[in-house]
């Protein structure tokens, strides 16, 4: 009888866990079925537009034309080089300004003298058009990577650094108190407390530097390159090639969402609390 009523007493628990996982997959098929059948509508939409009333390809390129375009500059061997440049321009900028903006944004928050003495330097460089001195980068470094490199930590920096201050400050006073009354240490409230709190902050910061770390490498780019996509669709639009400029314009478009998705994956993991 205890057996039975045990084995009863289990059941129920176990299909319930059941229940939740198929209905966890059930969500995630269903979130997937609607990002693709959305994606898959656009690019119908797309296409016959540019084919019924458009009809030229010099004004509005359809998604056919653009693989047709991605397939010759696959074959040739150019797009792939001025991938590796931008991609080389790209991840050395954004790798130094997320590290000297986090850094920033953790001196502006360990005090209220560091944060009046350069509050007014983040700000006014963080609304100053940093696009209008790319012809000075590249007056000072010339028109090889180090000019774009030097746009790109321009325009991901200050976002880190302001984001990265701002979840630091919104730590909670009574938990740092708590800990102080346990004789916790500087590094300790730091690592328990105050770095934990922040990473949400710090992480939003890092995804939006991704947008404005491709915008810096495009820019820098039309301003002066030998290569890159940036490059590529400087010269795609002075030839009137629409094709391989929504070709250069796509992949941009792929890696951002690609890189957003990885940042969605990382800050399920390291913050799964702020899904609650």
């Amino acid at each position: 009888m205890n057996g039975g009523q045990k084995t009863e007493e289990k059941a129920p628990s176990h299909a319930v866990e059941k229940g939740k996982a198929g209905q966890i997959l059930y969500d995630t098929i269903c979130s997937y079925r609607v990002g693709t059948l959305s994606l898959i509508g656009g690019l119908l939409i797309w296409e016959l537009m540019s084919r019924l009333f458009v009809a030229n390809a010099l004004f509005l390129a359809a998604p056919s034309q653009i693989i047709v375009a991605f397939g010759k500059l696959s074959a040739s061997g150019e797009l792939a080089h001025h991938i590796e440049v931008s991609a080389v321009e790209f991840i050395v900028g954004y790798v130094i300004a997320c590290v000297l903006g986090i850094g920033l944004g953790l001196l502006m928050a360990s005090g209220e003298v560091r944060k009046q003495a350069l509050q007014p330097w983040v700000s006014g460089l963080y609304a100053t058009p940093i696009i209008a001195l790319a012809p000075l980068f590249i007056l000072w470094t010339g028109i090889g990577i180090w000019s774009k490199i030097l746009v790109v930590v321009s325009l991901v920096l200050f976002p880190v650094a302001i984001n990265t201050e701002a979840g630091l400050r919104t730590t909670s006073e009574r938990l740092i108190e708590m800990l102080r009354s346990f004789d916790a240490t500087p590094r300790q409230i730091f690592m328990k407390v105050s770095l934990p709190s922040a990473m949400p902050f710090i992480l939003a910061g890092l995804k939006l530097g991704i947008g404005r770390g491709l915008i810096g490498v495009v820019v820098g780019e039309l301003f002066g390159s030998r290569a890159g996509l940036g490059q590529l669709i400087s010269q795609s639009a002075e030839t009137f090639n629409m094709p391989n400029l929504f070709a250069a314009v796509v992949i941009l478009a792929v890696a951002g969402i690609v890189m957003t998705a990885g940042f969605d994956w990382i800050e399920r993991r390291l913050v799964p609390w702020t899904r609650d």
